[in-house]
């Protein structure tokens, strides 16, 4: 049985990361074994260290996202649950994942540019704004924002839940739970 692919996208800031490892908590305690993947890690084990932050285009962006994807697809056909907590907002990506990924499930952490440059943990928008950072998604890079995914956690809509990291784990267990995933959990 081919494992299940969580995607969790959303802009620099949106705390997919954070909610990434929360949710891999949250599974290994139901007794299922994850694979927890970050776009920072994967960024740095796929990015060609010859390319220049500036070629960091849209295109190749795809491209990397597309290997990321390609991953999720191999280890979860080998029985594998993956969690992977990644910008990666194209269209591309997201056709190509619920096209070619058996058990694939996107979560979209919605968040408002505002808020992001509140937080901004990488300071990746002080250094966009100081001139020092240039393609980033969501400013000068276009991006597509998911309209499709399984869970939208939205901010603006409802900007007390992010104060509960728990709320959020149990709401998205509760979505997997009504999903193909819910096989996978009443196994166990």
């Amino acid at each position: 049985m081919a494992g299940q692919v969580i995607w969790i996208t959303g802009l620099s800031g949106a705390g997919k990361t954070t909610l990434a490892e929360k949710l891999d908590v949250g599974l290994q305690k139901l007794g299922l074994q994850v694979i927890l993947l970050d776009g920072d890690m994967l960024r740095n084990l796929f990015w060609d260290a010859g390319l220049k932050s500036e070629s960091y285009t849209r295109q190749e962006r795809i491209k990397l996202a597309l290997k990321y994807s390609h991953l999720c697809k191999t280890l979860s056909a080998q029985g594998f649950n993956i969690i992977i907590a990644t910008i990666s907002m194209f269209n591309e990506v997201y056709d190509w994942n619920r096209a070619n990924i058996t058990n694939y499930f996107e979560v979209y952490l919605k968040v408002p540019l505002k808020e992001l440059r509140r937080r901004d943990p990488k300071f990746i928008y002080k250094q966009y704004d100081n001139g020092d950072l240039r393609n980033v998604a969501g400013l000068d890079l276009k991006v597509d924002e998911p309209f499709k995914s399984h869970v939208t956690f939205d901010f603006e809509a409802n900007p007390l839940v992010w104060q509960n990291n728990e709320y959020l784990v149990k709401h998205l267990l509760s979505k997997l739970n009504k999903s193909k995933f819910n096989q996978k959990l009443q196994q166990h």
